[in-house]
């Protein structure tokens, strides 16, 4: 496997990633129309959630694609062996993901690893931008940005979580048929907040990219 293939899957990243996003962005949409028919607002629920998969998806594999990329081309002094062990912590991940996404297995556990995943990815893409940063580790300036931009987008994905926490009570209520004033208020409320993250999402992911066009070969 050469530069093409890593170019190609690291393009795949952001095509999906973004794509998916505006796709679940829309759906958010309509879930939040109280003037929408209950059943219409659960089929875009259901849309979003799946929809979503391919921005996780995303989110998980960018990081060793875009390390695959970076030692291939020697922006990155690595032995290219080490480039394997992150597709198969990505892959760990993505089997997790895709266990809470399915709600199968013990939820409680996999939940939890899925949360301790991403807090250590966050940790581990702050600390090696900001190592490459310092000079500790010889890399260009564009790869700790986009490091750290990964970071931010890992961030404002766990700020998505805590915005939409009211969303999972109050979504019940109207799965069940009881949904009122107060629980359409929360679903409104929640997916209101966790815009502004999206945004910043989006705005990395393109401060990424453009990162990625204007690198030197």
């Amino acid at each position: 496997m050469g530069d093409p293939v890593w170019i190609l899957l690291h393009i795949l990243v952001l095509v999906y990633w973004l794509g998916g996003d505006l796709g679940a962005f829309y759906a958010s949409r309509l879930v939040a129309e109280e003037a929408r028919p209950a059943a219409g607002r659960l089929a875009a629920a259901s849309i979003l959630m799946n929809v979503d998969m391919a921005p996780r998806m995303a989110l998980i594999f960018a990081f060793p694609t875009g390390l695959a990329l970076a030692v291939s081309r020697g922006w990155l002094e690595l032995n290219f062996q080490w480039v394997w062990p992150a597709f198969a912590v990505a892959v760990v991940w993505a089997v997790v993901a895709w266990l809470v996404h399915l709600k199968a297995g013990p939820l409680g556990v996999v939940r939890r690893m899925d949360m301790a995943i991403r807090l250590t990815a966050l940790a581990g893409l702050l600390g090696a931008g900001a190592c490459m940063l310092a000079g500790w580790i010889a890399a260009p300036l564009f790869l700790a940005v986009k490091l750290l931009l990964l970071a931010l987008a890992i961030a404002c994905g766990l700020l998505i979580r805590r915005a939409l926490a009211p969303f999972g009570p109050a979504f019940a209520k109207l799965a069940a048929g009881e949904a009122g004033p107060a629980e359409n208020a929360a679903i409104r409320a929640s997916l209101s907040h966790a815009k502004l993250y999206v945004l910043t999402i989006w705005a990395a992911l393109l401060a990424a990219a453009a990162l990625g066009v204007y690198t030197p070969a």
